[in-house]
């Protein structure tokens, strides 16, 4: 039987609820504007993954504290200001089966929206004085916005290597899993090797999370965003990075041909998605995705066992078994 969200989240589900007023309340503001944008944002929520790691970590290492609640608010606000900030420079119209923030209000307005719930994050630290989360959180946006800046200046030439992948997944996506684990942690009160420890499991949860993601690609079912968009994106992700390292130079040529100018093309780009299926590209990334999956398993079986334990363990499974 799949997992359910509901069932992993039951050690923390009243904190959960608490958390979601509280975030409420720090999403609120005096522009009515914002505050309208805000409402509509706290509205389309996604699963709300992220705070989950940040409590359970918390009650895996030590006791869920007034500072978990804050360092959860941090990191979904720091979460959405990217994912807003994601939708003007992919030009996306939608998130999550809704219109995004600047299909509805354009991209000035998402910009300065991304950067309000940015600011809104560090103040949030900065004015309890949780300097060690702030410094954490801090660092996840540097290494968030280098990825990103490292996937852009690699897709003019299609010249990722597996290696530059995982330093841009890392940073990307991974960093942000591994703030959520570490600041849950650091709330907690418990002691620097074991927040090191945290940070390390969170950052193979994310590499496991987010080359699930870029398997959704290659699928068949409708998901959080349409199939094919990476590739129309001149997004090169593990599936096609394994399938062109092992094609002959002329397929390789004509595939990245094609990436780089006809992804517009839905039949160009089913093209694609059918010459990685058939170079064995999703089982290489499933592969990898599974040995990132057994790392942080492996983290997670020298902590004393626990309900948090439990969940924690659940969750990283549903991490790979999504099917959105």
């Amino acid at each position: 039987m799949a997992l359910q969200l509901k069932d992993i989240q039951a050690p923390i589900a009243q904190e959960m609820i608490e958390f979601e007023k509280k975030f409420r309340s720090f999403m609120k503001s005096k522009v009515f504007l914002l505050d309208q944008i805000m409402g509509y944002i706290v509205k389309r929520k996604g699963k709300q993954i992220r705070p989950m790691f940040v409590f359970l970590s918390a009650g895996l290492t030590g006791k869920i504290s007034e500072s978990t609640y804050r360092a959860a608010s941090f990191i979904e606000l720091l979460h959405t200001a990217s994912l807003v900030h994601d939708d003007v420079v992919d030009d996306s119209s939608y998130r999550r089966g809704f219109f995004s923030i600047n299909a509805l209000w354009k991209n000035k307005i998402a910009v300065l929206v991304g950067d309000y719930m940015l600011t809104r994050a560090l103040l949030l630290a900065v004015d309890n004085e949780d300097f060690d989360l702030l410094k954490i959180g801090s660092q996840a946006v540097r290494e968030i916005s280098e990825g990103e800046l490292l996937q852009i200046a690699k897709a003019r030439n299609l010249d990722i290597t597996e290696d530059v992948y995982y330093d841009v997944i890392r940073q990307k996506t991974a960093s942000l899993i591994a703030a959520c684990c570490a600041m849950g942690a650091t709330s907690s009160g418990c002691d620097k090797e074991t927040i090191g420890r945290m940070k390390d499991f969170g950052l193979n949860v994310g590499m496991a999370f987010q080359i699930k993601d870029d398997l959704f690609d290659y699928g068949n079912e409708e998901i959080g965003k349409p199939l094919g968009i990476d590739i129309k994106e001149k997004k090169m992700t593990l599936p096609l990075i394994y399938a062109l390292n092992n094609a002959s130079k002329g397929e390789k040529r004509r595939i990245i041909r094609i990436v780089k100018n006809e992804s517009n093309k839905p039949k160009k780009v089913q093209e694609v998605i059918d010459f990685v299926k058939k170079s064995g590209g999703i089982e290489y990334a499933i592969g990898v995705m599974n040995e990132y999956y057994e790392k942080a398993q492996e983290i997670l079986k020298s902590s004393p066992d626990s309900i948090f334990k439990d969940s924690l363990s659940q969750l990283i499974q549903f991490t790979i078994e999504r099917s959105k």
